[in-house]
């Protein structure tokens, strides 16, 4: 059972979608406005997705809907990834969002992704953070919330430099292999890095030539932002520029008072 009011005269929204997941928002103002934002957002759950995709129209953002994770590989291998934003369910039949969320990352480093889930424990969200997610919005959620959220992280991706077009697994003469824990110089035998090693000189790769805050590293990877595990962040990246040190042009820049950046020199 659904009900629902979209946006009346004074603004007012309102919608609940029962019994399993309950959905509410209150605002007295219009649509956020912006330009035409393309999101690629995967739901299965029939109800929800017409009532979110209803109100992002709304909101006037561009919405390709895909019912599962199999609908979503075959539209993203069809399309030339033109979207701005990706919202990705967990809990997806066949192809779950987390798959999905590393499809999304072989073809574009840098788009936001949002997962929507009922899933809150911290393992399942560490785990999306690892795969590249940007944030977590928990059902039930507000439409105005969601909103927002999609607002600031648009706004963050217009103003970050646009990443030249580079292999996040080359590292000036190093060849970084994730899968297996690996670091090889050259021909040299490579060198084994622990797990969060290897996260988190991945995460920097991606990032490349970018400032990154201290607090984003630490929850992307650490899963909190704690000053405890900002010291052990230290070390990890004294170990990196120690592992990267045969090869001038890398450099970890520690930007005093808010991140590092990992810089490669062409």
């Amino acid at each position: 059972m659904m009900t629902a009011e979209k946006w009346l005269p004074d603004r007012m929204l309102f919608f609940f979608v029962g019994p399993d997941v309950h959905v509410f928002s209150y605002a007295r103002y219009p649509p956020l406005k912006m330009s035409k934002a393309h999101l690629l957002y995967v739901e299965d759950d029939e109800s929800l997705s017409f009532v979110t995709r209803d109100n992002l129209e709304l909101s006037d953002f561009a919405v390709t809907h895909c019912p599962d994770g199999h609908a979503a590989i075959e539209q993203l291998n069809r399309s030339n990834f033109d979207y701005d934003l990706c919202l990705l369910d967990v809990m997806l039949p066949g192809v779950d969002g987390f798959e999905l969320a590393r499809r999304i990352r072989e073809k574009n480093q840098d788009v936001p992704i949002l997962f929507l889930t009922a899933k809150s424990l911290k393992e399942d969200r560490l785990q999306g953070l690892r795969l590249g997610a940007d944030d977590y919005i928990t059902k039930p959620f507000s439409i105005e919330e969601l909103i927002l959220k999609i607002e600031v992280f648009l706004r963050r991706n217009k103003v970050r430099p646009a990443s030249p077009a580079f292999d996040p697994r080359r590292l000036g003469d190093y060849t970084f292999d994730l899968d297996r824990l690996q670091l090889r110089y050259r021909e040299e035998d490579p060198r084994r890095l622990t797990r969060r090693e290897a996260e988190l000189l991945q995460y920097l790769s991606t990032r490349r030539d970018q400032v990154i805050e201290r607090g984003d590293i630490l929850e992307k990877i650490w899963g909190e932002n704690d000053y405890f595990l900002g010291r052990s962040l230290d070390v990890f990246i004294s170990r990196l520029r120690k592992y990267l040190k045969a090869d001038e042009r890398i450099r970890i820049e520690n930007i005093h008072g808010v991140g590092f950046s990992l810089i490669v020199d062409q």
